[in-house]
């Protein structure tokens, strides 16, 4: 039950099929030590969970045509598989997620950490979620104002970590005249080799589909979390005096004081690209990739990141940041 294909176990466990049910189980076990599973893609366990694990289960998906031009509002229950909630979308030509095909997990954990891919966040679609408050068993909204939402950031990996449990998420997206997002990544030049001239929001799932199985590993084949650090936001200063020891070092301009690096690149240029230390390693193909050959430990999975993150600080000066949670 988690991508990374690690052996751990949960001292009780117990799977929640709607809201009411999960509100009536923390009533219940309101003094109990409390472990949320959704897709189990974006963490990595280095040791057994000494609590009770909830894993969510909460399904559907309902659509409402606005008033507003070419809009649906959709709500979508948190335990559906988010790239089979993308496919639905493309299936009913609902636009706006498309570039977010194919990233693994649940759709209640993806406002969580504002998933993001080919330039579309979620933030971009999102409207509101349900969840619950652990500790009182209550029903709140969350509006998108109320997300705070950054690069892979939300409030609920700040101030509302660990407090509440995602039931609903609610997404706008355009039903005609999508507002198609083509030039980020190799998205253009995958569509210019198909021969797609105008494409549909079909052919830009198809293409994001396409690269990220040529860039990224399946955790079915071999276990791993995706990128499992963040690209770092530096200073431009701090980028120019690495591009003058680094000329061909790539950035994204965030704005006039901030540029992104490609973590990847940092961890390539450290050595890392294709290592491997028993059966922890960095995958051939994708350096943000850590990977599970068959029987690493989350331990040492764990211990191949702090040596990633120590050899990028000594040599570019940046501390890279974890986009998978550590348990």
């Amino acid at each position: 039950m988690n991508t990374f294909g690690i052996e751990a176990k949960a001292s009780e466990f117990v799977e929640v099929h709607s809201e009411d049910e999960l509100i009536k189980l923390l009533k219940e076990v309101n003094t109990k030590a409390l472990f949320i599973l959704s897709g189990g893609s974006n963490m990595l366990l280095t040791k057994d969970i000494d609590a009770l694990v909830i894993h969510n289960k909460i399904k559907g998906i309902h659509s409402e045509i606005l008033a507003e031009e070419n809009k649906v509002l959709l709500s979508v229950g948190s335990g559906e598989n988010w790239h089979d909630f993308v496919q639905y979308c493309i299936h009913k030509d609902y636009g706006g997620i498309e570039n977010l095909s194919l990233i693994p997990g649940y759709v209640g954990s993806a406002p969580i950490q504002n998933i993001g891919a080919y330039g579309v966040e979620l933030k971009d679609t999102f409207y509101n979620c349900d969840a619950v408050e652990i500790k009182s068993a209550k029903k709140v909204t969350f509006s998108k104002e109320d997300c705070d939402f950054g690069y892979r950031d939300s409030i609920f990996k700040n101030g509302a970590k660990n407090k509440y449990i995602i039931t609903q998420v609610r997404f706008i997206l355009s039903t005609a005249n999508h507002n198609l997002n083509i030039h980020y990544g190799a998205i253009k030049s995958e569509l210019e080799n198909k021969g797609i001239i105008n494409p549909k929001i079909r052919d830009i799932s198809e293409a994001v589909i396409t690269i990220r199985k040529s860039k990224l590993p399946d955790p079915n084949e071999i276990g791993n979390s995706g990128s499992f650090f963040k690209n770092p936001v530096i200073k431009v200063s701090h980028f120019n005096t690495l591009r003058e020891k680094y000329p061909e070092i790539p950035s994204y301009p965030i704005d006039k004081k901030n540029i992104k690096v490609p973590a990847g690149w940092l961890i390539e240029k450290s050595g890392f690209k294709g290592k491997r230390w028993g059966d922890a390693g960095v995958h051939h193909k994708q350096a943000l990739v850590l990977v599970n050959y068959g029987n690493a430990s989350g331990k040492e999975i764990k211990e191949l990141a702090e040596k990633i993150q120590k050899t990028v600080k000594s040599n570019f000066d940046i501390a890279l940041e974890t986009e998978v949670n550590i348990f």
